[in-house]
């Protein structure tokens, strides 16, 4: 199979896994509190249970993360990842008792860490100025998942049989269903998935000819994102600098190939390679303080903060003025589901025109209106119902719009400010400060739904101080092109 297909079946195999993790958010949530109240439990007992799930997601990420980066591989990896996911939810389609429903979703949580494995593949394996556009991709994916799950459950809900010991019903099912979910993408991974930077730095080393023969197709396409970090300009930041610092300019890259399997020895780049770890004078303060990426983790923190608490603060808003009902707010999110893919379409559209940081810029400049909107409108509605209802869905609209535009822009510039040989960690700890602002949002809009003005004056106030920090460290939201550069001639040397 050829270097294209491989590429594609492996993007497309991501792209299953994103949006199977949306519809699985979209099935389980709809029905899991009245399932919880089917087996005694407490009120309590629904915050502990989707908290779970984010908190062993939190703890795994970086740990899969770090798993990548020493091996360089992601499949296996992302098999044992979704062992847990199949684990989990057949033990929530067992069921026998609260504790091992909350169980259950602590044992699924640990299948998300595998995300941050993913997205270091995604760094590693795109050129930079691609990479927005292919992140955005990836998120639209689990957007889509969101936005088609809440349709399993309309026939989910009429499962009512017995399948040997276990009882089959409309809480039930959805563990089932997304079991039988995860072992076909087992399958997909199985046979879709290829590891591929790794397998084509070992054909550098091992098959001069046949990579010569590749990185010539790869040349006269242009547009193939794998080609950059492989023969480009920014390979030196890559994982392959110990094999291309040797060549010429890129026009003799085939020539150049040929003397590097005659001239370099077999032996030689291994060593190197295992001399110069990922981890080789890695210092973590040193890297995850810096100005630049303090900034981009604390947009992941407050965007993520402020989102699922103001979807915590949603329902009982809808219930109380509007009356709405699980039909209304089925629509409702069935709506923001469209405007999020839109809205994830259109930045992958921009993010060729522009910088990264203007696209966050604009983001977070629709968070502020919208934070504010809701804080004006919302904490305090006046007016009949009809003025009632434009001020709120004004509010989650430019709520909504805003979103895909700091989200796809802070995971794109913080994999280019982050070290790229360790992107499986810097990614898992991106994304455990994303699952912890997943905990606490809804903890604080949940005790505070009685209070909106101190709620949403908080989040006016957060989104605020990243608005200044981002201000000031804007002209450091950039590419750090030479100091990786000066970091990578020194491992060489």
């Amino acid at each position: 199979m050829d270097y294209r297909r491989k590429k594609k079946l492996t993007y497309f195999t991501i792209g299953l896994i994103f949006l199977l993790s949306g519809i699985e958010y979209a099935v389980i949530l709809p029905t899991i509190w009245r399932y919880l109240q089917t087996l005694g439990a407490a009120p309590y007992f629904l915050g502990l249970a989707l908290s779970a799930f984010s908190l062993t997601g939190l703890l795994s990420g970086p740990l899969f993360g770090l798993w990548s980066d020493r091996t360089r591989t992601t499949k296996n990896i992302i098999l044992f990842a979704n062992l847990f996911e199949i684990v989990g939810n057949f033990m929530y389609f067992m069921g026998y008792s609260k504790w091992l429903l909350l169980s259950s979703r602590l044992v699924a949580g640990i299948g998300t860490g595998a995300g941050s494995s993913i997205f270091g593949f995604l760094t590693r394996s795109t050129a930079p100025e691609d990479r927005a556009t292919v992140f955005a991709a990836v998120m639209a994916c689990r957007q889509a998942g969101l936005l088609i799950g809440p349709g399993f459950n309309i026939f989910l809900r009429l499962c009512d049989f017995q399948l040997g010991p276990f009882v089959v019903n409309k809480y039930t099912a959805p563990g089932l269903f997304m079991c039988l979910m995860w072992i076909l993408l087992q399958l997909a991974v199985v046979f879709m998935y290829w590891d591929i930077p790794p397998q084509e730095t070992g054909e550098v080393v091992v098959s001069g000819q046949q990579e010569a023969e590749g990185l010539g197709v790869e040349d006269d396409g242009g547009e193939d994102d794998e080609g950059k970090p492989l023969m480009g300009p920014h390979d030196l930041l890559g994982s392959y600098g110990s094999v291309i610092v040797p060549e010429p300019p890129r026009p003799k890259s085939s020539v150049s190939n040929g003397d590097l399997r005659h001239v370099s020895p077999p032996p030689s780049p291994p060593p190197e390679l295992e001399s110069s770890g990922p981890f080789r004078k890695f210092s973590m303060s040193r890297e995850f303080l810096r100005e630049e990426v303090v900034v981009l983790l604390t947009a992941q923190f407050i965007t993520l903060f402020n989102q699922t608490a103001l979807e915590t603060m949603v329902t009982p808003l809808t219930q109380k003025y509007f009356n709405f009902g699980e039909l209304e707010n089925s629509v409702m999110y069935c709506i923001c589901g469209v405007e999020v893919i839109a809205g994830f379409l259109f930045v992958r559209w921009l993010s060729k025109r522009v910088a990264e940081r203007v696209v966050l810029a604009v983001g977070l400049i629709l968070c502020n209106i919208s934070c504010v909107w809701c804080l004006i409108f919302l904490a305090n509605p006046q007016g009949g119902f009809a003025w009632q209802l434009a001020e709120f869905i004004i509010g989650v609209f430019l709520q909504v719009l805003g979103l895909p535009f700091v989200a796809v822009a802070q995971v794109s510039l913080f994999s280019k400010v982050t070290a790229e040989k360790t992107q499986g960690l810097s990614q898992g700890i991106r994304r455990s400060v994303g699952g912890l602002a997943t905990i606490l949002g809804p903890l604080w809009a949940g005790g505070l739904t009685g209070n909106l003005y101190v709620m949403l004056g908080v989040m006016v106030a957060l989104l605020a101080l990243l608005t200044i920090m981002m201000f000031f460290s804007y002209d450091r939201l950039v590419e750090p092109a030479v100091v990786e550069h000066a970091e990578n001639s020194d491992d060489c040397g």
